[in-house]
């Protein structure tokens, strides 16, 4: 299905029963497509509403860099279209970090909250990444100079995809601009104002969103529980889905 807000074209899905409605935010550079194991087990309780953000799945790419508050802006007014209000909030990355600033701000107040390997917080960079982001600017610095700019295009896209990520890399250059926007956002203030019951969903071996997240997470938001899912990574809840499913469906009951 399709909506157009904003003059996006934003594609999403809708199924299962009416109550309670559960909306399910995905991560950078994925989709719903993530989800569908958990609209699988959920729809014969629970309406299952997912969208695909802008530049992912079919939904059409924003013409400017966004920031977070455009991406809660989008879930507002997608959720005034639907008629839906206050639905249980589940994101997974990316999709975390929008939720926090929509329940930590009260933009929406939803009756419970599951975090999925939630991004969101500032990790504290090792010296390498110290390292290559240093470099990497130093770099930029001498390329961009007005004498020799015009001719360095080629070597700056290379150290960019040298010293970026695989998610920098792979993204044209308005969701780049819009990741390390996104990156450099911090909304740890915001979790001490989530005061619904929220369930944390983490893989042991996450490497994008540490464990250690979790954990400021859960200390952080007054009733917060963890489940942390052994031998996983930063899609736990699909590398074990059963086991996944089984404590979703536990704390949606």
């Amino acid at each position: 299905m399709e909506i157009v807000i904003d003059g996006l074209k934003i594609e999403y899905t809708d199924t299962g029963t009416e109550k309670p409605p559960i909306l399910l935010l995905h991560g950078w550079g994925s989709s719903f497509d993530v989800y569908k194991g958990v609209i699988a087990t959920l729809s014969d309780r629970s309406r299952m509403i997912a969208l695909n953000f802008p530049g992912c799945g079919n939904s059409d790419t924003m013409s400017e860099p966004w920031t977070v508050d455009d991406y809660c802006n989008l879930v507002v007014k997608f959720l005034d279209a639907l008629g839906v209000e206050n639905p249980i909030l589940f994101g997974h990355s990316h999709g975390g970090r929008v939720i926090m600033k929509l329940a930590g701000t009260g933009m929406l107040n939803p009756p419970k909250i599951v975090f999925l390997d939630a991004a969101g917080l500032i990790p504290k960079k090792t010296f390498k990444q110290k390292f290559r982001a240093k470099s990497f600017k130093t770099i930029k610095s001498v390329l961009t100079l007005p004498l020799i700019k015009n001719y360095s295009g080629n070597l700056l896209e290379k150290a960019r995809n040298y010293y970026g990520s695989a998610d920098y890399n792979a993204a044209p250059e308005v969701l780049r601009k819009t990741l390390v926007s996104l990156v450099n956002t911090d909304l740890r203030d915001l979790l001490p104002n989530i005061s619904c019951p929220t369930l944390l969903i983490w893989g042991e071996n996450d490497t994008a969103t540490p464990l250690e997240d979790a954990k400021t997470i859960e200390k952080l938001i007054p009733d917060a529980g963890l489940c942390v899912i052994k031998g996983t990574g930063h899609y736990s809840f699909c590398e074990r889905p059963f086991e996944a499913h089984a404590i979703l469906k536990s704390f949606i009951n």
